[in-house]
């Protein structure tokens, strides 16, 4: 049963999402990534004029006459988003924040009449959800990120995308949110990136990217339970967190920020 706060929040991120959505968001979308695929219409004669480069060879040779393969704009596209639902994609405000940018993603994919699927993971994949249409389905998959409880705690992006690509075969706009603190993934990576249109967006905490001076920290590994203790009276120290990502289709989010500015700072840089 869902409790009235979860219902709460999820109503919280479906005004503002809507919000975002209607004022800024859905023209960039359209903008970006509406009409870049085309799909099999039909067969049907040469006529002169038309690009020789859609004959049909196969059928042309059975016909003793010249065929072609016409095409047609693909119209409806399909939005995927890869979640990683590991235990340090917990700390803090990431999780509801990873709900916001999925469910903003989401809704302008529903306003353009595009379906959206979901993949949660940790090491496993956690749960698979079909690509549909509706304000009804988006929901679904809010209410499954901010209540859904895994089974792991680690991280496999390779698994995930390898998941992916085996399920999907069909081209799609994929959204893969995560921190990316993991490794052996980079080919995945290129390979996803050339079946479909790979979007990568790191959530970051800034309180993980550095220790405050004036104490003794205990801190315990969110994934794998290890425990070490910090020795920081004297001095602020900053954690390396960096990781190596092809900075052209990457988006950073930072929870402290609106993520609204770095999304659209993103799609604007595709347009041109």
């Amino acid at each position: 049963m869902v409790s009235t706060e979860l219902i709460k929040k999820i109503r919280k991120i479906e005004i503002k999402s809507n919000r975002i959505v209607e004022e800024i968001f859905s023209g960039e979308y359209r903008s970006v990534f509406q009409g870049k695929g085309m799909e099999f219409d039909e067969i049907r004669e040469y006529y002169p004029g038309d690009d020789i480069r859609n004959i049909d060879w196969n059928v042309t040779a059975r016909q003793n006459k010249a065929y072609i393969k016409k095409f047609h704009e693909e119209r409806e596209l399909n939005m995927f988003l890869l979640i990683d639902m590991s235990n340090s994609n917990s700390f803090a405000k990431k999780k509801d924040l990873i709900a916001e940018i999925g469910a903003t993603l989401a809704f302008s994919a529903v306003k353009n009449n595009d379906k959206v699927g979901s993949i949660l993971f940790t090491d496993k994949i956690e749960k698979m959800i079909p690509s549909r249409q509706g304000k009804k389905h988006v929901l679904s998959i809010i209410e499954d990120i901010l209540r859904f409880q895994v089974n792991n705690k680690g991280t496999d992006i390779k698994k995930a995308l390898q998941y992916l690509n085996k399920i999907q075969k069909r081209r799609s706009i994929v959204f893969l949110i995560s921190d990316f603190i993991d490794q052996n993934y980079e080919r995945e990576l290129k390979i996803t990136n050339q079946k479909h249109d790979l979007v990568l967006i790191r959530v970051i905490d800034p309180n993980e990217e550095k220790i405050p001076k004036g104490a003794i920290f205990e801190f315990e590994d969110l994934e794998t339970g290890e425990k070490i203790v910090v020795d920081n009276l004297k001095q602020e120290n900053r954690l390396n967190l960096k990781v190596k990502l092809p900075t052209r289709n990457l988006i950073n989010i930072y929870t402290n920020e609106d993520f609204i500015k770095p999304l659209m700072l993103f799609f604007k840089r595709r347009m041109r």
